[in-house]
């Protein structure tokens, strides 16, 4: 009995340190596959007018190392909160955030929807399901 009494106490602890460690994700912001992302931009009239800003949130090093073509700005996801107003759009654009696996872009995107951005994506595997895909890479752009 005490056994069982202790494992409904425990569970519930569990779950929330799960929850608050960010081993769990509660995050509300949508989620866009590499297919996606890239249908969109091949049917854009160019990059330049692809009806979205796309942000790379890893380090400069990584990102000279190679982008998705098309990325508007560079901004270490660690910076997002003081530099998002570079990112020049309004609460209402669309803005799509990318890093190596998506757990960092995941983080962007999540304190730019605080922000007051309705409409903010990541794109789910990012750079690594970018390159799995087999799609190119630009020489990095800030």
């Amino acid at each position: 009995m005490l056994l069982r009494w202790l494992s409904l106490l425990t569970l519930p602890a569990v779950l929330l340190a799960f929850v608050l460690t960010g081993t769990g994700s509660t995050s509300q912001v949508r989620q866009l596959s590499v297919q996606e992302v890239k249908t969109a931009m091949d049917k854009a009239p160019s990059l330049r007018e692809k009806g979205f800003v796309l942000v790379d949130v890893r380090t400069v090093e990584e990102h000279d190392r190679g982008a998705i073509p098309g990325t508007d700005l560079n901004i270490d996801y660690r910076e997002i909160g003081k530099r998002h107003r570079e990112l020049g759009a309004g609460p209402e654009d669309h803005i799509v955030v990318y890093c190596q696996s998506g757990k960092r872009s995941n983080i962007a995107a999540d304190k730019l929807s605080e922000l007051g951005y309705s409409n903010v994506y990541n794109i789910r595997g990012s750079m690594n399901a970018w390159l799995q895909a087999g799609y190119p890479v630009a020489g990095g752009k800030r």
